[in-house]
């Protein structure tokens, strides 16, 4: 293990435990902020709850304890937009994208430009996405890492490739390549991996050109956007009782009607209400499970680099003698919740306003 990190999760149990009995006491601080954003609240983190790695809630409502931050660079990666300091996640989700990046290396993909994984403690974001919020999802860009090292303010700045039409909604042949395939590929063949999402027009030229096995396509799945990045979703960890599933993506390869009624006209009418508010600009502390506050009140690590993952391809957080979990409470404001959720069914009652039916982001 990595010396760095001892600081960091040495002292996990301890506060697990203590997070435990904040929680359960109710005396969990800033009481008064129930009403307050969310996003707010979590934005303004910068460093992760120094705790047992724990994912709690759903991907679109939830936070995270014990997480750990991917390197800005890395043999076979760099970090894009680190301003946004979003490159946080799970300890299992930071080195599924290490273990990407070397074996899409080995297939003869240049090496990972990674966008948005989540803020320190998870939670709803300031902006963009609506998921991101547990620690299990990450952006990776279609855009292959250049040869030479890219600056901060190149990363800051430089634009994706956007690979598909945006009349036709069909992938731009002359900007795809057998390269893009093994890589969805490879990233799909992970057991870890549950699904990922990406534009219907990539979902298509996958369907249209794929030959062989064609199993790993049913975890391919078709959203609004994603047309320069795909979004790489990994299930609930051990030790992590209070993470809700989502539910399994059907048998087959997702390429028949379902995937047909995206070339429709019904998925791209305009929003009839486009002012409305999107769950996460009104979601409150109230409508999180309650170990969230507890996560956001935890102390930190001493700084970034102390939580900086160096695990190779096993999480640090599993090389320690595990923590006792935050309790079990009940989760204000998401009674009711089915045991799984689905990104493409409606969205369950939980005291928010529904997001809209044609969300600009994930």
């Amino acid at each position: 293990m990595n010396s760095a990190m001892r600081p960091y999760f040495g002292r996990s149990s301890r506060l697990a435990v203590a997070l435990g009995l904040l929680a359960l006491s109710g005396l969990a601080a800033r009481p008064a902020l129930a009403e307050e954003r969310a996003k707010d609240l979590f934005g303004a983190e910068k460093l992760p709850a120094a705790a047992a790695a724990q994912s709690i809630g759903f991907y679109s409502k939830g936070c995270f304890a014990g997480g750990v931050a991917i390197p800005m660079d890395g043999p076979t990666w760099e970090v894009m937009r680190p301003s946004r300091n979003r490159r946080w996640g799970h300890p299992a989700m930071i080195a599924v994208i290490e273990k990407l990046s070397r074996d899409a290396a080995a297939d003869g993909w240049p090496g990972l430009l990674i966008g948005d994984i989540s803020q320190p403690r998870g939670g709803p974001m300031l902006t963009g996405h609506a998921s991101h919020q547990i620690g299990l999802d990450a952006d990776i860009w279609l855009t292959p890492m250049p040869s030479r090292p890219l600056s901060i303010a190149q990363r800051e700045s430089m634009s994706a490739t956007l690979m598909v039409d945006e009349k036709t909604h069909l992938v731009k042949d002359a900007l795809w390549k057998p390269q893009h395939t093994a890589l969805l590929k490879r990233a799909a063949s992970y057991p870890e991996v549950e699904r990922i999402l990406v534009n219907p027009g990539i979902k298509k030229k996958l369907c249209d050109t794929v030959k062989g096995d064609r199993t790993w396509l049913r975890k391919i799945r078709p959203f609004w956007g994603h047309d320069y990045h795909f979004h790489m979703r990994i299930g609930c960890q051990l030790g992590s009782p209070n993470c809700k599933a989502q539910e399994a993506t059907p048998a087959d390869d997702g390429c028949g009607k379902p995937l047909a009624w995206w070339f429709t006209e019904e998925p791209w009418r305009p929003n009839k209400n486009p002012d409305a508010p999107k769950a996460r600009d009104v979601m409150t502390m109230a409508n999180l499970p309650k170990e969230c506050r507890a996560v956001l009140d935890a102390p930190g690590p001493a700084s970034a680099e102390a939580a900086t993952y160096h695990g190779g391809a096993i999480p640090v957080a599993v090389a320690e003698p595990e923590a006792p979990p935050l309790p079990a409470t009940a989760a204000s404001g998401t009674a009711g919740l089915p045991g799984t959720l689905n990104a493409f069914t409606s969205t369950p009652e939980v005291g928010v306003p529904v997001p809209r039916p044609r969300p600009p982001a994930h």
